[in-house]
């Protein structure tokens, strides 16, 4: 039976059913009981596509194109639908990434209390420019737009977590303490964007939200139909 949809009908259950025929291969066994779950708490699959985003990349610390795909399957949408999502947000990373991504804010008022001399430290003492990752693969370095710590400037996150204002002294000892591990409990690895696992889903009745989506395609196809009448009659 075909599903009936009020942007595309047959057309995307079918491309729907093509994505998610083939099986996850590509997640560990616990990333998909946990995608799972986290699919369970909508009333539609598809509405689980960030979340289990940030659950694939926790796991392999940015999304990987085989990541995409299983999260295509499990969501019923194709992976250039997941890749147009993820590439969206800057807290997703479709290509890889240091353990930690530090990220040093250069607007305005960062730029006014010393970020471009803090960037262009970061660069020389990491020996890679903003975009790039060490040679070891622990830091990559980002310039970020804002991060919304104006207060203490010129600021900066680790793997988008605040660690408060830094000077060029400072920088050096913060990335010391990464590749130590000293900073671990505190900041995990690049990916783990949440440490809590979300256990409530929406708090709505599915029925009601059935009725009012079945509603919405009827008056949908309703105003396509006057739409139709009204350009016969011109012609």
């Amino acid at each position: 039976m075909t599903k009936a949809s009020p942007t595309g009908g047959a057309a995307v259950q079918g491309r729907d059913a093509a994505s998610s025929s083939a099986a996850p291969r590509h997640l560990s066994a616990g990333a998909l009981a946990a995608a799972r779950e986290i699919i369970a708490l909508y009333p539609e699959p598809r509405s689980a596509l960030i979340p289990l985003c940030h659950l694939a990349q926790s796991q392999h610390g940015w999304l990987t194109p085989e990541a995409m795909t299983d999260i295509a399957g499990l969501v019923g949408v194709t992976p250039a639908e997941v890749l147009g999502t993820a590439s969206f947000y800057d807290m997703l990373h479709t290509e890889p990434v240091g353990t930690y991504v530090v990220s040093l804010c250069t607007n305005i008022a960062c730029l006014l209390n010393g970020a471009a001399e803090l960037l262009e430290h970061a660069e020389s003492s990491l020996g890679v420019n903003a975009g790039g990752t060490t040679t070891d693969g622990v830091i990559t370095l980002e310039e970020a737009e804002c991060l919304a710590d104006c207060d203490r400037a010129p600021c900066a996150q680790v793997n988008h977590r605040f660690v408060g204002a830094q000077t060029p002294e400072s920088f050096d000892r913060l990335v010391a303490e990464l590749r130590s591990g000293a900073r671990s409990e505190e900041i995990p690895d690049h990916g783990t964007l949440t440490r809590v696992r979300r256990s409530v889903g929406l708090q709505a009745d599915r029925a009601q939200v059935a009725a009012e989506r079945a509603a919405m395609a009827q008056a949908q196809s309703e105003r396509a139909a006057a739409k139709s009448a009204t350009a016969e009659g011109g012609s």
